[in-house]
């Protein structure tokens, strides 16, 4: 069980290193090649950085446990809201007064009940899958165009941030990407190795389903980036940036991810998703929606409202 344990903790700090090496990596490559910094931000990093949930989730579904996949992004997007926005809050009010806000939670809610309504039969095919994965590069395209016009008329408000402020400064030297390259596409499947068979095994010891797993520890190890950079910020009083973050990774987390997994293999799904966590990675969803369109401040009462949810929930689970 120890073993089992160190695993799984293993595999999950592996999992955010090689996939930050692997990030910096492939933007320091792009900038040297001239590519430009918009598309780098939209899809490299966007992609990027959503790496080591896609190999958790690729490596859960094509070794026969792929409640861990599921499990991994209905509770990632459950712990972003909850978890991710109640916790920071505590330190740090959130604002939601940022520009683009609802338009793009209006955007992750059809993805959510899509979702929702895709695995209701117990399965995501190829291709449903497609046409999540499809629907993300309608969105990237729409997200280029906008942010072009805004760049042409000089509107800074919707002129999309530095993506250096997720990811910090990328290498230049050749040999340094290449190193910074090849660890993570080293080290991330690996990583996801350790992972998967650490939950499974632990599922295993304890009794309960690999969603479990999936739906709580897996899906807060790998939500930890965002928790800390969302942490950071708030320390910083800067936690408004948080929403943003928390919306495009719930959205690559369903059309990228389960989008990607499921063209390369279809996706059996546990009947405890569909009955019980789709409906509250929903409700969290709306929570989030109404947050944004009534741009409603979470302060310390509405974050110690998250965050006691959040425990109910995973006491729930289990």
């Amino acid at each position: 069980m120890l073993f089992d344990i160190a695993m799984l903790v293993a595999g999950l700090v592996l999992l955010v290193f090689a996939g930050d090496y692997l990030v910096k990596g492939a933007v320091g490559l792009a900038e040297n090649v001239g590519i430009p910094a918009l598309i780098i931000g939209l899809t490299i990093v966007a992609f990027g950085t959503s790496a080591p949930e896609l190999f958790v989730a690729l490596q859960s579904a094509l070794t026969g446990v792929p409640d861990i996949a599921t499990g991994n992004v209905v509770g990632s997007n459950i712990a972003n809201v909850l978890l991710v926005m109640g916790l920071p809050a505590l330190f740090s009010p959130i604002h939601a007064n940022q520009r683009g806000l609802s338009r793009n939670v209006a955007v992750m809610l059809v993805f959510t009940v899509a979702f929702i309504w895709l695995i209701s039969d117990g399965l995501l095919s190829r291709l449903e899958a497609a046409g999540l994965f499809g629907g993300l590069l309608v969105f990237i395209a729409a997200q280029a165009w906008r942010a072009q016009q805004a760049i042409a008329a000089a509107d800074e408000d919707e002129v999309p941030g530095d993506y250096h402020e997720e990811i910090g400064e990328a290498p230049h030297n050749s040999l340094l990407i290449a190193v910074y390259m090849i660890g993570g596409i080293i080290g991330l499947p690996i990583a996801a190795h350790f992972t998967v068979t650490g939950a499974s095994n632990i599922a295993t010891a304890f009794g309960v389903s690999e969603a479990a797993i999936g739906l709580t520890i897996v899906a807060i190890g790998t939500s930890l980036p965002e928790l800390a950079t969302t942490l950071a910020a708030a320390l910083r009083r800067e936690a408004d940036v948080a929403l943003g973050n928390i919306i495009g990774s719930n959205i690559f987390n369903l059309a990228a991810i389960m989008g990607i997994t499921g063209m390369v293999i279809a996706v059996p799904v546990s009947p405890d998703i569909i009955i019980r966590d789709n409906w509250v990675m929903l409700v969290t969803s709306l929570l989030l929606a109404v947050i944004c369109f009534a741009r409603i401040t979470t302060g310390k009462a509405l974050g110690a409202a998250m965050l006691a949810a959040y425990v109910a929930y995973v006491v729930m689970v289990f």
